[in-house]
């Protein structure tokens, strides 16, 4: 037996959490080993109807163990079911992450019933979180379920009876199928067609075998996130195989650390479009907030520091160690006091709080108002600002179990304010989390917070290589721009010597004036600079940046440089495009104020405006606000005309790594070139910088190799036939599976190099190959719900423009509308040898063998030894005997139908597809194939129940089926465009 999905990674799934070992039905000890451990159970053993989602027998017996109240009456029992019943049938109208917000209420005990004496109510428990033992955990495998349809995932968890995880298994032998084809169809299938099946879920997984990546419900794929090993040699994982998976796996999926998730790790938030969401940790959160919770319940070391890359969700940290340390009941009910040090990070940490419900959250307004709440003891969740301990006396408050949790843990922290929050709270905790650590003299991050017990200084670290691994931020691409526009350096100091002549300076006058940036600042304004720099970024930003729908941010040397650049920007968008982000002072005239300032509140409204990307707002242009605590996921690109040093540097460009849809990384154009401090800025992170900022020279350098990689592929084949002749022969040169998944692998990095130096002046040496690799690529991608995700990837805004410009032929300009779908292509290429045709009637037979006896199937095996007949004698072409195929199977699935058998579900094995594999062989051309595969896709791509009655519905298969044919410019041929047509009709 082959190696498949089922046999390798399914199995071994199941082998690894409970020991039973399916290939050869033998148990042993699972590799787990925490003493709990999961029990398999075939489907067949686990009494209920394809409709139930909930083992109610174990629930039933979970209930009567747990709650004392309903052992005393089992009928109890049944109510709480009902209850549990109204919520999965409720998720039709309430949406999965409410109904799912509903469940966990009932799964971490908060509701209850009137159970009790006198109908006294009573907290009802699902679960036992305290003794682990009490609980049941049951893992099993082709768990059907039928909602709006009938699917069936690969592993299903239970805890006493309730479904708690769902994971997807994928071959493990395709190069082009990764955990992202299993992620896909649990998050765009599963949950779509059976959602009941999802309400009680606390994660999801999907791996191949080589990797492990989960998520929660409703989470976009690119947010999925892979688990680790805590402390595992980085240089050994992924090397290891379904071994190594396997340890992540018993990690990950143990009851303990599921519970975990479930009482501790799972934030119901509310985003700007006031739609809910849910969160779980990705593995850094949850080990930098564990160890945090760790600490503090040991009580011996008083510090800590938490060293993660900027971008890496530290805010989101902070929010689950707070609600976990509130939740432990040991810790007596502690205060935790979160601390940040500037305004604009108030707000988002008091936001990202708020958001998330977390209960028992005081932001404080006033020094007086946080010193009275720690004087009356208050024993809650406190956000506040460092400064806001100014003057505060000794000893506040002197209790042990307050814990401090200071955010971007340097600069003001280590100063005379520092000194006083610790005089004034001897005995708290003190955690520093930071993405920019500073080791100097004056201001030493690892001092202040760092144990000396603690290696390297930190008690969690998380590095930039880290979360680019994991993909928990994105890489930074660095262009440096505009030679003649740079800053001279030895010019400026040329003639600031001028200057301090010509004003008969002291060199203290003259330092001071240096420190203050006046000569600089007056150069970069400059009308002439100013005005060539923003013609640069109005142009690079419409090529490069617009195409993808991301926006952009420019950084100018001070405020009235801003408004310089907006008047300069306006020229070339329109105004609403940009907006400034300045504060004003009190010296500043009143006109200035009058058009300039920017409350809070008007910050934060243009803050939801730049990040919706509907809006007009493309810019935001900025000199010192937003550089720090500003999540905009949609900024890609970051226009730089300042000097910046040190963390602020760091913390600048790191407001461009942040994970968005179809986004790879960030970028910063470097006006200023400060490309040189990077370095001195990263000293700290193992001098790292070229590995955090990619220089796009060195891309241009890979782009040669890259376009020779993917042309190896096509050796022989004469790029200058056009039209269907050449795809064929091009098709043919990759013709198995591994052949593209290795041709998809160069393109798709090459494609990345493409979209990355968009649009610099190399590109046009190579467009002509480009084009042509891009239209083999497009005519050969699996079809979208058949798809290697990671490998056969979407592409990008630049490439997709290309597609679009340069594959449709002749005046067909209508066609552009139609949806693309590769499907159709699939079967086009992989025309069936005329000299199989006995193999076409042994499947036919086959099919229909039931109906031996039936004139009408006698008549179709005339039907196909005619045209086997035609096809020996070569007088049809590989086109034709696809639209005589096509008509065959048609004529089968009407002879079925009227059979009043069963039709097969909706998969590519349908009658054409089957009709045509007993006909392939070797030489059978690619494209044929690929045309009989995709007409059976299509409908399951566009369609829906009764499309053939709807107008709307014939024309979306209509268009799929034109787009695909378009493809191999077959589009014109209406003999074939009918006839596929017309067998997609009928099947469906």
């Amino acid at each position: 037996m082959g190696f498949n999905e089922l046999n390798s990674v399914e199995h071994y799934i199941i082998h690894q959490l409970s020991g039973m070992n399916l290939n050869t039905g033998t148990v042993s000890e699972p590799s787990s080993g925490y003493g709990l451990q999961w029990q398999y159970k075939s489907v067949e053993e686990l009494s209920r109807s394809v409709n139930e989602v909930l083992l109610e027998h174990e629930l039933k017996n979970a209930l009567v163990r747990l709650n004392p109240d309903i052992a005393a009456k089992n009928e109890l029992a049944d109510e709480v079911i009902y209850k549990l019943r109204a919520i999965l049938i409720s998720v039709n109208q309430i949406g999965l992450v409410k109904a799912n917000e509903e469940f966990f209420k009932w799964l971490n005990g908060d509701k209850t019933m009137p159970f009790g004496e006198n109908n006294r109510h009573v907290p009802i428990r699902l679960l036992d979180f305290e003794e682990l033992i009490n609980n049941s955990y049951i893992i099993t495998n082709q768990f059907r379920v039928h909602h709006r349809e009938t699917k069936i995932p690969d592993i299903v968890l239970f805890i006493n009876g309730i479904p708690v995880v769902v994971g997807e298994a994928k071959t493990p032998i395709r190069p082009s199928v990764s955990w992202l084809d299993g992620a896909y169809e649990i998050h765009k299938v599963y949950e779509d067609a059976v959602p009941q099946l999802f309400v009680p879920n606390i994660l999801s997984f999907a791996t191949e075998g080589k990797e492990l990546y989960y998520g929660s419900i409703r989470t976009p794929l690119d947010f999925w996130a892979p688990w680790r090993l805590e402390d595992e040699d980085q240089s050994l994982a992924r090397q290891l195989g379904l071994g190594e998976i396997g340890k992540e796996m018993s990690d990950l999926l143990h009851p303990k650390r599921l519970l975990d998730f479930l009482q501790n790790f799972s934030l119901f938030s509310t985003n700007k479009k006031k739609q809910r969401m849910k969160i779980i940790p990705r593995f850094q959160q949850y080990e930098g907030a564990n160890k945090i919770v760790e600490r503090v319940k040991e009580g011996r070391v008083k510090k800590g520091l938490i060293w993660h890359f900027q971008g890496s969700g530290k805010s989101l940290l902070m929010v689950f160690a707070a609600q976990k340390l509130r939740r432990m009941p040991e810790l007596k009910s502690p205060t935790v006091i979160v601390l940040v040090d500037r305004t604009d990070l108030d707000t988002q940490i008091s936001g990202t709080f708020n958001a998330a419900d977390v209960p028992n959250v005081e932001t404080t307004d006033s020094i007086r108002e946080l010193q009275k709440m720690l004087e009356q003891d208050t024993r809650k969740i406190i956000i506040s600002m460092i400064h806001k301990f100014r003057d505060a006396k000794p000893n506040i408050n002197t209790r042990e179990n307050i814990i401090v949790l200071v955010d971007e843990a340097h600069r003001t922290q280590e100063g005379d304010l520092g000194r006083q929050m610790r005089a004034a709270l001897p005995n708290a905790f003190l955690f520093g989390l930071t993405g920019t650590p500073v080791n100097k003299a004056d201001k030493n991050t690892f001092w202040a917070f760092g144990s000396e017990e603690d290696e390297g200084g930190y008690l969690s670290r998380y590095t930039f290589q880290d979360s680019i691994r994991d993909g928990a931020t994105l890489p930074l691409h660095f262009e440096p721009r505009l030679v003649d526009v740079h800053v001279d350096k030895e010019t400026i100091d040329k003639l600031f010597e001028t200057l301090k002549d010509e004003a008969a300076l002291t060199d203290e006058e003259a330092d001071a004036l240096n420190k203050k940036s006046a000569k600089m600042a007056a150069f970069l304004k400059s009308p002439e600079r100013v005005a060539k720099i923003v013609e640069d970024i109005a142009s690079h930003y419409k090529e490069k940046v617009a195409p993808h729908g991301f926006k952009a941010m420019i950084v100018t040397p001070d405020r009235f440089a801003c408004i310089q650049y907006k008047q300069e920007l306006d020229k070339y968008l329109p105004a609403e495009a940009s907006k400034v982000v300045i504060s004003t002072s009190a010296n500043d005239d009143f006109d200035f104020k009058q058009k300039w300032a920017v409350d809070k509140s008007q910050q934060e409204r243009i803050v939801d405006e730049f990040n919706d990307p509907t809006s007009d707002l493309l810019f935001l242009i900025v000199t010192a606000k937003l550089l720090t605590g500003f999540d905009a996921p949609i900024l890609q690109t970051m226009y730089l005309d300042k000097s910046l040093k040190d963390h602020t540097l760091l913390q600048a460009i790191c407001r461009t790594n942040r994970l968005f849809p179809q986004k790879f990384y960030g970028r910063v154009v470097d006006y200023f070139g400060v490309f040189d401090d990077m370095a001195k800025a990263l000293e700290f992170d193992e001098k790292s910088v070229k590995q955090i900022i990619t220089n796009l020279s060195e891309l241009r350098e890979k782009l040669p190799e890259a376009i020779k990689d993917a042309l190896s592929h096509f050796n022989g084949v004469n790029r200058n036939i056009t039209g269907f002749e050449g795809l064929e022969a091009a098709q043919n040169a990759i013709k198995s599976d591994e052949k593209k998944d290795a041709f998809a692998k160069d393109y798709k990095y090459l494609s990345k190099l493409w979209e990355s130096l968009s649009p610099d002046n190399i590109l046009n040496l190579y467009l002509s190959d480009y084009k042509w690799l891009s239209q083999v690529f497009e005519s050969v991608r699996p079809a979208s719900d058949n798809i290697g995700k990671l490998l056969w990837m979407t592409l990008g805004a630049q490439t997709t423009k290309l597609i679009h410009e340069n594959i449709h032929v002749g005046d067909v300009h209508q066609l552009e509308e139609f949806i693309l779908d590769a499907d159709v292509i699939e079967d086009i290429f992989n025309n069936p040898d005329p000299k199989n045709a006995k193999k076409l009637e042994k499947i036919l037979i086959k099919r229909l063998k039931k109906h031996e006896g039936n004139p009408k199937f006698k008549k179709l095996s005339e039907m196909l030894e005619e045209l086997r007949d035609r096809a020996e004698k070569g007088l049809i072409t590989s086109i034709e005997f696809v639209k005589e195929l096509c008509k065959l199977a048609k004529e089968t699935v009407q002879a079925e139908k009227e059979a009043e058998q069963e039709i097969q579900d909706k998969t590519p094995k349908a009658a054409l597809t089957e009709l045509f594999l007993e006909l392939k062989t070797e030489q059978t051309p690619a494209v044929v194939e690929r045309i009989v595969t995709d007409i059976d896709a299509i409908v399951r791509v566009v369609s829906f129940p009764g499309w053939q009655k709807s107008v709307a519905g014939e024309r979306e298969v209509q268009k799929s089926l034109r787009q695909a044919l378009l493809k191999y410019q077959l589009h014109k041929d209406q003999v074939l465009f009918d006839r596929g047509y017309s067998y997609i009709k009928e099947y469906y």
